[in-house]
């Protein structure tokens, strides 16, 4: 059973009593409703006014909800905003090459698949939605590591000479992947080659949001036995048209030159 860290408990339980609209309260009115002593409901409301999830009226000494649960919300709000859009993505990607396609994060060293379409071939992937693999192991995380600065890839693969693998074809050492990355930035997208899955081959494209940063990448799994019926440069262009048609709906347009 998971245990529970009291203090965390407590702020939440204090957060809980403003979920109601336009609730205002006095630290009487939460030390009354949330049984919590004094001193420690005071110790929490502070806490909570100096990193603004609450504020303070000075007149008339209750408190509302601060303006960074907002942006929290706004957060939550726009990753589901772009689930639709990449569960939108990946099917039209998948309908108009014929191939599985993911969507996905980067969290930490790993990607997140946030979204996957798959072909009649049930093919065996190892991913699914809200999984996690090694970036280094895939053409998703491939892209997705290569617009990070080199002090940040760095510190993700603290052991740079022995780095997760899949396969036998995994990049292996961070320098060997340092390289590749050069590559994806070079030519603008990745290719796995049997690196996460044997007789599995990638083609993978970054997405953009409004500011142009890159935040999510969208890719295409075909079997190596159907690789070679389109060239790389054709894998690359489908890929490519996906990302700028999921890069769109998040708001961006164009780098500037």
């Amino acid at each position: 059973m998971v245990r529970l860290t009291p203090a965390v408990v407590r702020t939440l339980d204090i957060l809980e009593l403003f979920l109601e609209d336009d609730t205002a309260l006095s630290a009487p009115d939460v030390v009354k409703l949330t049984g919590l002593p004094r001193t420690t409901a005071h110790e929490l409301l502070s806490t909570l006014v100096a990193r603004d999830y609450l504020q303070k009226d000075e007149a008339t000494n209750k408190f509302r909800l601060g303006v960074r649960l907002l942006q929290l919300g706004n957060a939550y709000s726009a990753r589901f905003d772009m689930l639709a859009a990449a569960n939108e993505a990946a099917r039209n990607l998948s309908s108009l090459s014929g191939e599985t396609v993911s969507v996905a994060l980067r969290e930490g060293a790993d990607v997140f698949y946030l979204a996957k379409v798959e072909t009649r071939d049930n093919l065996r992937l190892p991913s699914s939605i809200g999984q996690r693999l090694p970036a280094n192991a895939t053409g998703l995380g491939k892209v997705l590591l290569a617009y990070l600065s080199p002090q940040t890839l760095r510190a993700l693969f603290p052991d740079p000479e022995h780095l997760p693998v899949m396969t036998s074809k995994s990049i292996a050492t961070l320098p060997e992947l340092e390289k590749e990355l050069d590559r994806v930035r070079e030519y603008g997208v990745a290719f796995e080659y049997e690196e996460s899955t044997p007789g599995i081959m990638c083609a993978a494209a970054p997405v953009r949001d409004s500011s142009g940063a890159v935040i999510a990448a969208i890719s295409a799994s075909i079997p190596a036995a159907r690789w070679h019926q389109r060239s790389e440069k054709e894998w690359a262009e489908l890929v490519e048209g996906g990302a700028v048609g999921l890069s769109a709906k998040l708001g961006f347009t164009s780098l500037a030159p």
